[in-house]
């Protein structure tokens, strides 16, 4: 069978070597660039069922690259690696359409697990996430216009804005359960697979794009509502409002 084949781009030669010989060693195919330019050439010229992206890299950072890869592929799944804390990359990255995060130094066991939980989600979820059943090709969510085969959101007469496969994913298990409480379980399981390592943090980040896009006034949504304690409400447009 065909190994799986990842990306890799990571400036520093010694992380890039070790995730070389780890990644390797696991059965995966590899390729490994020290840059973003040589990333996302690589990118156009290859077939990847995943990217592990540095954010720090000369020439085009890792949210860059994510943003072209992005432009032309929204299912792939993007692991971002930082030695940087600050909530901000991570909101940055959520935004650009990244799926997890890394912060160095990490441990290998926990590289593994993600990459793991990511290929099982894309392979099991995220490969069939244009195959929404019962919803049209597009459909009305909050305040936009939503083409799920083009992965936009549109405002009234503004320019679309672009979905990634995760938003895309929450639209629909909102659009599904219109009016009811889902909490952040719920959600996280319905979008990123009970495997999902990460923190309901990320949900939230999610959420917050979501409202950038679906939402007139997103510092005060009436569509996707905050239910304290539990986690979010979505009340279709035209339905009373109870903030």
């Amino acid at each position: 069978m065909k190994s799986v084949e990842i990306l890799v781009a990571e400036d520093d030669p010694s992380i890039r070597n070790a995730l070389v010989d780890l990644l390797e060693s696991e059965g995966y195919g590899v390729t490994a660039t020290a840059d973003g330019d040589r990333c996302w050439t690589a990118f156009r010229q290859g077939r990847f069922q995943l990217a592990i992206l540095d954010i720090m890299m000369p020439g085009r950072s890792g949210f860059e690259v994510c943003r072209a890869i992005r432009r032309v592929d929204g299912t792939i799944p993007i692991l971002f690696l930082t030695a940087k804390g600050e909530e901000i990359d991570k909101v940055l990255g959520l935004e650009l359409g990244g799926d997890d995060y890394l912060t160095k130094p990490f441990g290998v066991r926990e590289l593994l697990a993600r990459i793991h939980a990511l290929l099982r989600r894309s392979r099991h979820g995220e490969a069939k996430v244009t195959d929404l059943g019962a919803l049209p090709d597009t459909f009305q969510f909050a305040a936009a216009h939503i083409d799920r085969h083009a992965y936009r959101a549109q405002i009234d007469h503004h320019p679309a804005q672009a979905l990634t496969a995760r938003e895309m994913k929450l639209l629909e298990v909102f659009h599904r359960h219109p009016g009811e409480a889902l909490n952040r379980d719920q959600l996280l399981n319905a979008a990123w697979g009970i495997d999902y390592l990460g923190t309901t943090r990320t949900l939230d980040q999610h959420v917050a794009q979501l409202r950038k896009k679906a939402e007139r006034d997103p510092a005060s949504p009436r569509h996707l509502l905050t239910v304290h304690g539990v986690g979010y409400r979505y009340v279709p447009l035209g339905e009373p409002f109870h903030g």
